[in-house]
């Protein structure tokens, strides 16, 4: 099947996924305080096909980027009348409006979506942690260093590629998910070390410098990078308009050394890059029984977390792994910790966003996920794209938590406004405020879409 039809299709049942959890979160939340929903929609604007059963017209719309739960009252202000009429029972409140609720139900009914998200994501997690958690195999592997990142702890402590870690604090002859998990209770200390070099025991010691929290520390954070196989790196896939792709590198190209050292691991490449501060490198390539000479110039890109790296621009073959199954406590931990890791991630690109220290050009929209999605499915394996819906989840939660009207957000701040005044805001002012940041929402969603077209390879090779 052409990849444009893959990613068309599992975008559509991945998104669907994540707005049917997001609305329903809405609805039975709503349900549950006793306020009608009149609509249940999967998509936006005309109404494709569905169902009635109750008050409520479960259907399926023409544009499936989104969806929404459309409550009775939504719009009316606190106890505003449903009827004109002089009669005391029909000036009453319709009991079943969304406005006449407590304004904490409706920020109750406001908050469920994205929370349901956020659970999505968690158990999408747990449950692969459970059945189908990868692990690099060097990761129970004997601690043998490929490369020290410059102006680390480990570079301070006089460690060199090369060395193998006999002796981490208490730990004697450690794997390397044995050090992540001393590093992560040695924080903020400075601790004895023993490695082996040229058949000698050298005695150092190392600061364990940890800004977070333990969970989040571990041996990369000391400047230690591992072997993480017994051959160079494999190009698996090559970006559009950067430097690989334009000096000739292609998929399964094997990388038998740069400058002259041999790398097994992304990261310690990575490394030594920076250290070049952007001149020219020689990649050594090994393309079937051919051996080549490629001279790269590395750029300054982002590497995926919002940071600004030198990148020659190629995804690397994955390096071996083993599955593991875990328990459900572990698998739960293991998922809270993951779950709130991409969280803030995801936090952190927004603020710079934001602040103005990263472009919206970063940004992906319908395409862009569609891209992404595709690439994922088409991988093997469930961990891809388990973990990309997971991510797309609590992406969708925290963006709906935005302060900005029309949003989940921006209704529960003008909410908490409300019951800060005691008073209804105006409803001709809000319905003002909804209609201007609908529309500067759509102005945002085009240029993203247009962003996401000017990043697909066809135009992409247009550029100079």
């Amino acid at each position: 099947m052409p990849f444009a039809i893959t990613a068309t299709l599992s975008t559509l049942v991945v998104l669907g996924i994540m707005v049917l959890v997001h609305e329903f979160g809405h609805f039975i939340t709503a349900k549950a305080f006793g306020v009608r929903v009149e609509v249940f929609s999967i998509g936006f604007g005309k109404r494709l096909f569905g169902f009635r059963r109750g008050d409520t017209d479960y259907r399926i719309s023409l544009v499936p980027l989104g969806g929404y739960v459309k409550m009775s009252g939504e719009t009316a202000g606190d106890g505003v009348p449903t009827s004109t009429s002089g009669d005391a029972a029909a000036t009453a409140p319709d009991p079943g409006d969304f406005s006449a609720h407590p304004r904490w139900q409706r920020i109750l009914i406001g908050l469920s979506g994205p929370f349901s998200n956020f659970v999505l994501a968690f158990l999408l997690m747990t449950g692969l942690y459970m059945m189908h958690n990868e692990v690099p195999t060097f990761y129970s592997q004997a601690v043998v260093v490929e490369m020290v990142a410059p102006n680390s702890p480990a570079s301070k402590a006089g460690i060199l590629p090369g060395d193998r870690i006999v002796r981490f604090d208490a730990e004697q002859n450690p794997t390397w998910e044995q050090l992540d998990i001393r590093a992560g209770l040695d924080a903020n200390t400075t601790v004895p070390v023993a490695v082996e070099r040229d058949g000698k025991v050298i005695q150092t010691s190392i600061t364990v410098q940890n800004t977070g929290t333990s969970d989040e520390f571990d041996s990369k954070t000391l400047g230690l990078l591992p072997q993480v196989q017994g051959h160079p790196l494999k190009v698996q896939a090559v970006e559009p308009s950067m430097p690989a792709a334009k000096a000739g590198l292609k998929a399964d190209d094997v990388i038998a050394s740069v400058d002259g050292h041999r790398f097994t691991y992304v990261g310690s490449m990575l490394a030594y890059l920076q250290q070049t501060a952007g001149r020219s490198v020689d990649l050594l390539i090994q393309r079937g029984s051919e051996t080549l000479h490629i001279p790269v110039q590395p750029a300054l890109a982002d590497d995926g977390t919002g940071h600004n790296t030198y990148r020659l621009g190629f995804l690397p073959a994955p390096p071996p792994y083993t599955v593991e199954q875990l328990s459900l406590p572990e698998a739960a931990r293991r998922s809270a910790k993951t779950n709130l890791q991409y969280s803030g991630l995801i936090v952190e690109v927004l603020h710079k966003l934001f602040t103005r220290r990263s472009a919206v050009q970063n940004l992906s929209g319908p395409i862009g996920i569609a891209r992404q999605t595709g690439e994922a499915i088409s991988m093997p394996g469930w961990q891809p794209i388990i973990g990309l819906m997971a991510l797309i989840s609590l992406n969708l939660g925290i963006f709906n938590l935005l302060p900005i009207p029309i949003l989940d957000g921006g209704m529960i701040v003008l909410l908490l406004i409300e019951g800060i005044l005691r008073r209804d805001l105006n409803q001709e002012f809000k319905e003002r405020v909804y209609q201007v940041a609908f529309v500067v929402l759509i102005l945002f969603a085009a240029f993203v879409m247009f962003n996401d077209v000017t990043k697909l390879p066809i135009f992409s090779k247009l550029k100079p």
